[in-house]
């Protein structure tokens, strides 16, 4: 099945009605609105979506100003890497899972296991004694996460036609951008408050609400049964052990194991042979969790490519820049939540805009790209950024990476989305988002991994062996920073900064390969029916 799909006839609609614009034609002016039989009503169904989204989205950042105290308090900067990485990880492995068993059997009872999953996997990290444990509730956080993330995007095209879709996603990923400011807003003053806990506990209420709301609000048409086949058990394994042996060498390659050592390469052939394996057996398997077909049409690929190294960009940043404003500018974990609000409100803004836009005229090519360009921009202005900049240009670049993310990130869900039937949509998005999160994954892991890599190196080399006993990398916390003497306190200051902003040049090329892609992209038109 090609791109073909979302131009031919369902099986439930006459040949004389048309499924999507012709060009320059009346039609792709004035198409009437699709109905909505036994969908209730799209309003409340979108809230519930909202509400979902909000869970899966403060998931991955209500816990970016509390890391520092958690690191400290749990004795453990080596895995600090792994509290973000461990909840994209499983999340990005269950996306294709929940994508497909979705267009199988129907999202709802999905949603719902996947909100008692999240709520569970909070009260245990809330609850965790030790790094290890918060890990492992943060796994399983990331497992009822991911179906958060892929049925909320998916369900909206269950409902609403291409055409008129860029406005809902507009509104979700500018619900993602307001919960990344409320997120470590919140968790800032959480941590200041009742303690680092509560970002965790927070959820069990807010879960069980969605859970009732997904309940109640959300009436979707039953999947025929006839077109249900046996599960991709042995693809979702395959799947799973491919993405977290390739997580595994970007978190430990070159620093707790050398390249060289055997367990990196290992990993690596696990990673190849697994791969290997996969493709294999979903070209050969009636209902695969990630079909092929996806990769033999053009705009899918570009997109995942450009969606990828979105992932990398969005959450090198988001993931670690709170933690340095709070141990370089000697702010709050609460005013560091509040100088990433020129990040995000610029994404909110420019994907409300631009998804308003979108629906409007149905042009969304030249958006994106300049979208990505803009993005690289606000990477390699970051990476200028020293330890005595002021606060103010710091907030600027953050502003002009948000303007560049805002413009493009949630088109590339939606250009996934129309270049298959309605059939397949789910299993498409779940697999434009997989790649994004394994860039996600990937950028949180090697940005932490070489942030703390480099960290520990220039202060074992800089500090004085006494002080480094009692500033070490390890138990670093932005009380124990402030309260350190002048000439220690700028060392430490400046190893931060020139630990982690050097990074920033080095991601900005990869936004500038995301443009070439784009470029490439062909400009569709968008559905204005729903191809039942």
């Amino acid at each position: 099945m090609t791109s073909h799909d979302t131009s031919s006839p369902s099986k439930t609609t006459p040949p004389s009605t048309p499924v999507g614009p012709v060009p320059g034609s009346a039609q792709a002016a004035e198409a009437p609105a699709p109905a909505e039989p036994e969908t209730g009503h799209l309003g409340l169904i979108f809230s519930a979506l909202i509400l979902a989204m909000l869970m899966a989205s403060l998931g991955q950042t209500v816990l970016a100003t509390a890391l520092p105290t958690i690191v400290g308090e749990l004795d453990g900067v080596e895995h600090m890497a792994w509290v973000i990485t461990a909840f994209i990880l499983a999340s990005t492995v269950m996306m294709p899972v929940y994508g497909k068993l979705g267009d199988m059997f129907g999202r709802k009872p999905l949603f719902m296991f996947a909100i008692l999953t999240f709520v569970i996997g909070s009260a245990l990290g809330g609850a965790a004694d030790g790094m290890g444990q918060l890990v492992g509730a943060r796994v399983i956080q990331g497992i009822g996460g991911g179906g958060l993330m892929i049925l909320s995007q998916a369900t909206i095209a269950d409902v609403v036609p291409a055409r008129e879709r860029g406005k809902y996603m507009g509104v979700m990923g500018g619900v993602f951008a307001f919960s990344s400011v409320a997120g470590p807003l919140l968790g800032g003053w959480l941590t200041d408050g009742p303690g680092w806990r509560w970002t965790l506990w927070m959820n069990v209420p807010l879960g069980l609400l969605a859970l009732v709301g997904i309940a109640i609000l959300l009436k979707l048409p039953e999947r025929p049964t006839e077109k249900r086949g046996r599960i991709d058990v042995w693809g979702m394994a395959l799947l799973a052990a491919a993405t977290t042996a390739v997580v595994l060498v970007a978190t430990w390659g070159g620093g707790e194991y050398a390249w060289s050592s055997p367990l990196i390469l290992g990993l690596i052939a696990a990673a190849i042979i697994t791969g290997a394996i996969f493709t294999w057996v979903e070209s050969r398997t009636p209902e695969p969790i990630m079909p092929l077909m996806l990769f033999r049409n053009r705009n899918f690929v570009l997109t995942m490519v450009a969606g990828l190294i979105t992932g990398v960009a969005m959450f090198g940043a988001l993931g670690y820049m709170p933690t340095y404003l709070q141990m370089v500018t000697g702010y709050s974990p609460a005013q560091a939540g509040m100088l990433m609000i020129p990040m995000m409100g610029t994404l909110l803004v420019a994907g409300i805009v631009v998804g308003r836009r979108v629906s409007a005229t149905g042009r969304y090519k030249k958006v994106m790209v300049v979208g990505s360009v803009i993005t690289a921009l606000g990477l390699g202005l970051l990476s200028t950024v020293s330890a005595d900049s002021p606060v103010i240009l710091e907030c600027l670049y953050l502003g002009v990476l948000g303007l560049g993310l805002g413009c493009t990130m949630q088109l590339l869900t939606l250009v996934a989305q129309n270049s298959f039937a309605l059939r397949h949509v789910g299993t498409a998005t779940a697999g434009q988002n997989y790649f994004r999160q394994v860039g996600a994954t990937l950028g949180s892991a090697v940005v932490g991994s070489l942030f703390a890599a480099r960290l520990t190196h220039l202060l074992s080399e800089r500090l004085p062996a006494g002080a480094a006993d009692g500033a070490g990398a390890n138990s670093l916390t932005p009380e124990l920073v402030r309260a350190l003497p002048d000439s220690i306190y700028t060392v430490v200051v400046e190893s931060y900064n020139e630990a982690l902003m050097p990074l920033f040049l080095v991601l900005a090329p990869f936004a500038l390969i995301a443009t070439l892609m784009l470029i490439f992209v062909d400009e569709k038109p968008l559905a204005t029916t729903l191809d039942r």
